[in-house]
């Protein structure tokens, strides 16, 4: 006599609005696999909130109703958060078939959280498939989730939520009873600052309120924002950063180096003159060194206790590599010290006329840079663009809520024109600044970029542009780099 059939094996599995269409694509996957799906919701795209449903998955797997939990939001992480805090989860966030692997062979993990803003359809499945099919079996990765799970002693998990007929809303239905005071003072802040709803409103790439550009750094809306970033990038008299600069403003900052982003960038770059680079940034002010990501945590040593901040660049200098790669960089490089970072976009996607892909390419880095609390500038390329494709990637860094844009990455056919900075200070209506870099060799230079709309100087020989501001005629002796 055969044995009975093994019963599927359950899945619970949720979203927010964020994660619906993900969510749903999903549940069809598993079925069609076998898996028994629990779909706690959301059911539908109106907007809600993830901790409702990242606690209904976890509960369903820390009860034992369900053997395995995936949730999906905007970024995975808020959700991982909320699962955690459910005795009996061991929840994970994956991006990739190798974070997924991870998780399960050496944490055993029982929920996994997902970002839907990150992540394709394709390789979302891939990865829960790789969730859901690995297994935990070495001795001392299991004595290790033993560990983890002693941290429950002493809690419960909740009880079943009791039986009750489906709600047309499940967010609405499973939600925490709200007091009237506190929706009123939400539906008043939403009122009063509508971009905090989102920066797109579909594939047209309009703005959800032409009134507000969501940049991030308005001193009426955001003044929390500008604090941290005044705080965090303001060398001394607050020259550091310039949230607006119009152009013809007609007096030219008397220090102009506090304006410099001191750059090596050259593939054969020694160790000697790196710390050469950070050492002139001392001596004549700049306001930052800008070096390759491997140099950042040797940059970041040698310039401690100084003004000086450590900018890097983010897929440079092609701008090819895929936008998960980009925010995986810029946070490493956040974590070996980096406070600014250069960026620079998907430029064929822009000259494909695909303006959403180049959105969403500066979209994830931009969150990675405020999650970390760091500068953004993005570099757009202007020698091999239209000016119409000029003022399109301005227009996606600003909606993105970058903090700058930037003219060149220095290895491409031109550099910086006050014609490009001027256009590129219009486009993003003086919100954002304007960096000029590539080309930039003289103390003239600069003085034109400035006057043009800049603010702030990308050179590899601001020593120079300094002595010649100064009267000096000696030239540098430090190390210098072609064009950045």
């Amino acid at each position: 006599m055969s044995a009975p059939p093994a019963p599927p094996v359950v899945v619970a599995l949720g979203s927010d609005h964020g994660g619906f269409a993900l969510k749903a694509a999903l549940a069809r996957h598993l079925a069609a696999k076998g898996y028994a799906v629990r779909d706690v919701g959301t059911h539908s795209a109106d907007p809600c909130d993830y901790p409702v449903f990242a606690k209904a998955v976890a509960e369903a797997v820390g009860r034992g109703e369900a053997r395995f939990g995936v949730m999906i939001d905007g970024a995975g992480i808020g959700s991982g958060m909320v699962a955690n805090k459910v005795p009996g989860v061991r929840s994970a966030m994956a991006f990739d078939v190798a974070t997924a692997n991870n998780a399960r062979e050496h944490n055993d993990a029982n929920v996994l959280t997902l970002g839907a803003g990150y992540l394709a359809e394709e390789l979302a499945l891939r990865i829960v498939d790789v969730f859901l099919t690995t297994q935990c079996t070495v001795d001392r990765h299991k004595r290790r989730v033993a560990m983890i799970d002693a941290l429950d002693d002493g809690r419960r998990p909740p009880p079943p939520a009791p039986t009750s007929p489906p709600h047309p809303n499940a967010a609405m239905a499973q939600a925490p009873q709200v007091s009237p005071a506190l929706v009123d003072s939400i539906a008043r802040v939403l009122a009063e600052n509508p971009g905090l709803l989102g920066q797109l409103t579909g594939g047209d790439g309009t703005a959800a309120c032409p009134s507000c550009t969501g940049c991030g750094h308005c001193v009426s809306k955001r003044t929390d924002t500008v604090r941290s970033i005044m705080a965090s990038h303001s060398g001394p008299g607050g020259s550091g950063v310039r949230f607006t600069a119009s152009p013809g403003v007609g007096e030219v900052p008397n220090d102009i180096a506090k304006l410099i982003d001191h750059t090596l960038l050259k593939p054969d770059a020694t160790y000697a003159q790196i710390d050469t680079l950070c050492d002139e940034a001392i001596k004549y002010g700049f306001a930052s060194v800008c070096v390759n990501p491997s140099y950042v945590k040797r940059c970041a040593a040698r310039l401690r206790g100084s003004p000086v901040l450590v900018c890097t660049v983010i897929g440079f200098p092609l701008g090819a590599t895929p936008s998960e790669g980009k925010a995986l960089e810029a946070r490493r490089a956040v974590r070996d010290g980096a406070r600014e970072l250069d960026m620079v976009i998907n430029i064929g996607a822009l000259k494909s006329g695909d303006h959403r892909a180049v959105y969403d390419d500066i979209r994830v880095v931009a969150e990675a840079a405020r999650e970390c609390g760091v500068l953004l500038k993005v570099i757009i390329e202007t020698s091999l663009l239209t000016d119409e494709e000029k003022i399109a990637a301005c227009v996606a860094a600003k909606k993105a809520r970058a903090n700058f844009v930037k003219t060149s990455t220095g290895f491409a056919k031109g550099g910086a024109t006050a014609h490009d900075v001027a256009l590129m200070a219009e486009a993003v209506d003086h919100k954002l600044g304007v960096k000029a870099s590539g080309g930039v060799s003289s103390v003239d230079d600069a003085r034109k970029m400035i006057l043009a709309g800049a603010t702030r100087i990308g050179a590899s020989v601001g020593v120079k542009i300094v002595q010649e501001a100064r009267g000096e005629a000696k030239p540098s002796s430090g190390a210098k780099s072609a064009g950045y």
